[in-house]
């Protein structure tokens, strides 16, 4: 079976779990910006938590499929049409042969993703077949998706149906007013008092500069300490001699707007790492919408991992609903 691209709509990708263990030599995870709502998708077509799926952002694709197939779409708040008939989000449903996949204006969040029994067959690079359009590898000729390309899917192991469901307790909240949980760290000691209490106290503003790689906020300004520039550092206040960059890490350029690194960040630079934006959080970054509001509240250790179980527990439920 085969998918025709028609419209690729908004920064669409193929995108999988992702590829860890070579951050360290500069290739960034990549996968879902939004790892649960693609291991739903997947789950609900039958597929294995791996299996590659499109990530679409702000706008969905328009596909034309060659076969049946059974589908899945979860993520952002999207209308869903078949043939410009409506269909579920969250639940599973037939689609046939030469039926057209299409999507209305995002409502709420900002990304969605489609699943099809059998995954999106592209090449593995480095165990994965996430697209890293930076890299230019991964997915789809390592690049987004664009009008005319053909999708290859997996085999079917006819273990997808139609009329599975995500139970409404089970499906994410997609707010416009956020509090992400943060680490303070590894070098939030560059902050003077009153900077540090700034990026705590104000609402940020996510600006539309939003995407796999970062996610830029407006709203203050950070205040920094006099230093001496370090041989080797920049000239901006919030330059270091170059260090490893955590997943999630949040960089504050000239102290004006705090940008979080996210799955195709590059993996080490020259900005100081003020917090972290913890593992549990991460997706609802990636479900930020520009104009969003976002508070950073710091936990300790003990309470991320505390929040890092209960996303675990949170995903065993779903696998358990599904089953």
């Amino acid at each position: 079976m085969a998918i025709e691209i028609l419209n690729p709509g908004l920064a669409s990708s193929i995108q999988d779990r992702g590829r860890p263990g070579y951050y360290e030599v500069g290739i960034p995870p990549s996968g879902a910006v939004d790892l649960y709502s693609s291991l739903a998708a997947n789950l609900l077509v039958g597929n294995d938590d791996g299996a590659a799926l499109i990530e679409a952002a702000y706008m969905g694709p328009e596909l034309r499929f060659t076969a049946p197939a059974v589908v899945a779409v979860t993520g952002a708040a999207m209308p869903v049409k078949v043939n410009g008939r409506s269909a579920p989000q969250w639940e599973s449903f037939d689609i046939g042969a030469g039926d057209v996949l299409s999507f209305g204006f995002l409502e709420h969040g900002a990304r969605i993703y489609i699943a099809v029994s059998g995954g999106i067959d592209v090449p593995l690079v480095l165990g994965s077949r996430s697209t890293y359009a930076l890299g230019a590898f991964g997915g789809f000729d390592g690049r987004t998706l664009r009008a005319g390309d053909v999708l290859a899917t997996g085999t079917d192991t006819g273990s997808g149906r139609s009329g599975r469901a995500v139970p409404e307790n089970l499906r994410p909240e997609l707010s416009r007013e956020l509090e992400l949980r943060v680490m303070l760290g590894l070098y939030d000691y560059r902050l003077t008092p009153a900077g540090l209490t700034a990026l705590l106290d104000t609402t940020w503003t996510l600006t539309p500069v939003a995407d796999r790689v970062g996610f830029r906020y407006s709203g203050g300004t950070l205040e920094w300490k006099e230093r001496v520039q370090p041989f080797g550092a920049g000239s901006d206040p919030s330059n270091i001699v170059d260090a490893g960059y955590p997943l999630g890490s949040i960089q504050v350029p000239g102290g004006v707007e705090p940008i979080i690194l996210h799955r195709d960040a590059v993996s080490g630079g020259g900005y100081a790492m003020v917090a972290t934006v913890i593992s549990a959080d991460l997706d609802a970054v990636g479900q930020s919408a520009p104009g969003s509001r976002t508070r950073f509240c710091p936990v300790s250790m003990e309470q991320a991992l505390q929040a890092r179980a209960a996303t675990a527990a949170r995903v065993q439920r779903l696998r358990t609903a599904l089953s």
